[in-house]
């Protein structure tokens, strides 16, 4: 059974994506080798052995040679970000959630009764979509967002232009801003070079950000007052906003009604607003950079 479970159905002629309990029992009883076995047999063999091969999980796959060394430093980042706060020194996780799209219900739905819940028509009206710029402050959890048409490079080096004005409006005591982000271009282009320049009072030379490792190292500098943390290749799942972003997703973008583009931006600044005051919190980072494996 085990050997079965862990094989590719494929690869012993069986033409489903994964095993359920009915195909390994169809597949034993048809298999002159061995006895049939019951469902209930076979759904305790793989609750002993911990499978679940009915479940899937997404992994994002990195050849990035120094993964782990640059996830080990955010990680790090993280755990340390209380500490930093108190000395003055602010960790931030900056990213775009793009093609939100704004979606109208064509018909009313339904309200909840007792034993029924809401029902909702499953046609709807596409009005078109909107890009979230955001920053999220890991020692607090709150947030700071953008809504935006596109997502270029004016559009982003302006969200980290105003969310520079808002963290000094909420946290006039910080002196350091360790930013995290990916390593998408627009994120270490010419122009965001000269923004961070400016940011952190020093001579902007272009003569020598010419090439892209020369501006990473810049932006990266750990001198600067204002310094990014890039994520590896594949690793942008290391940037806390993403979790901020399914927690938006599940609240307000997945059942919401749009009327409009218009009507999508206010909602979500509307959402943004709201979490700040009642339910922003710093979340409980336990990754450290390393393969996680299950002890004994």
């Amino acid at each position: 059974m085990l050997v079965l479970v862990t094989t590719k159905p494929a690869a012993v002629d069986t033409p489903v994506s994964h095993w359920s309990l009915d195909d390994l029992a169809t597949r034993i009883v048809n298999d002159a080798h061995y006895a049939a076995m019951s469902r209930s047999t076979i759904q305790r063999i793989l609750a002993a052995a911990e499978l679940k091969p009915h479940k899937v999980r997404s992994w994002m796959h990195s050849d990035d040679p120094n993964f782990e060394p640059l996830a080990l430093d955010i990680c790090r980042l993280y755990v340390k970000a209380p500490v930093l706060y108190q000395h003055g020194e602010l960790v931030v996780c900056t990213d775009e959630k793009t093609g939100i799209q704004a979606l109208e219900r064509k018909h009313p739905g339904k309200p909840a009764l007792p034993k029924l819940p809401e029902l909702r028509e499953p046609e709807y009206i596409r009005h078109g979509t909107r890009c979230l710029l955001a920053t999220f402050v890991v020692p607090t959890g709150a947030v700071y967002g953008d809504v935006t048409a596109r997502r270029t490079n004016r559009d982003y080096r302006a969200h980290l232009r105003h969310t520079v004005a808002w963290l000094g409006q909420r946290y006039p005591q910080v002196q350091k801003v360790h930013w995290v982000m990916d390593n998408l271009n627009t994120h270490w282009s010419l122009e965001v070079c000269r923004l961070f320049a400016r940011l952190n009072g020093i001579k902007f030379e272009p003569k020598k950000l010419k090439r892209g490792p020369q501006r990473r190292a810049f932006l990266t500098d750990p001198a600067h007052r204002h310094v990014i943390h890039f994520t590896p290749k594949h690793g942008s799942w290391l940037n806390q906003v993403e979790m901020w972003f399914s927690v938006l997703a599940r609240r307000v973008i997945r059942r919401g009604n749009f009327l409009s583009k218009a009507d999508l931006a206010r909602k979500i600044l509307a959402y943004i607003t709201y979490y700040n005051a009642y339910k922003a919190h710093p979340y409980a980072w336990t990754y450290m950079g390393k393969p996680l494996v299950t002890g004994d």
